[in-house]
């Protein structure tokens, strides 16, 4: 018999996670980015950038958990990163020539974690990744070399909080 949210016995969880958005703006990705943040039940979702299109555009994708995970919205990410940057380990998920392999990066256990996210079209900045502790990649097998932005960002914290539980 298939269980449901009511009759699975998943253990709520809070993970020390907090997703870093720069300049995400198709709506269905923000909300898909709800529902992931929710399922992995992260800290915080921050959206930085001028026009992020949060509201019924993007509810069709978050089936409501905007209500549930603690978002805000600010306009520059160089203020949030600097803020963070003192008390979070700051990764960046985007493929670069000195960046890792998601499968082999290893944590610092003992502080929280920013994960920062990039543009849909031209990945996260050079001048965000000058000031990330690191940058992690996720190997591509086929003829692309990106995916999805919510895609990706499912794979990164299925590693991270796999980690974090272990």
């Amino acid at each position: 018999m298939q269980l449901t949210h009511y009759t699975s016995n998943f253990k709520k969880q809070k993970h020390p996670i907090t997703i870093v958005c720069d300049n995400i703006t198709n709506a269905p990705n923000i909300g898909s980015l709800f529902r992931i943040a929710d399922a992995f039940n992260i800290e915080e979702l921050i959206f930085c950038g001028d026009d992020i299109p949060i509201g019924r555009r993007m509810t069709k994708t978050s089936r409501s958990t905007e209500k549930y995970v603690n978002h805000r919205t600010e306009e520059k990410i160089d203020d949030v990163i600097l803020k963070l940057k003192k008390t979070h380990q700051i990764i960046a998920l985007e493929i670069t020539e000195n960046s890792t392999e998601l499968s082999t990066f290893k944590l610092e256990s003992n502080k929280p974690i920013v994960l920062i996210l990039g543009d849909e079209n031209f990945g996260v900045s050079e001048s965000v990744l000058n000031q990330c502790d690191a940058v992690v990649h996720i190997n591509m097998y086929g003829n692309n070399s990106s995916m999805n932005v919510a895609q990706a960002t499912n794979i990164a914290l299925y590693e991270f909080t796999k980690q974090l539980n272990s």
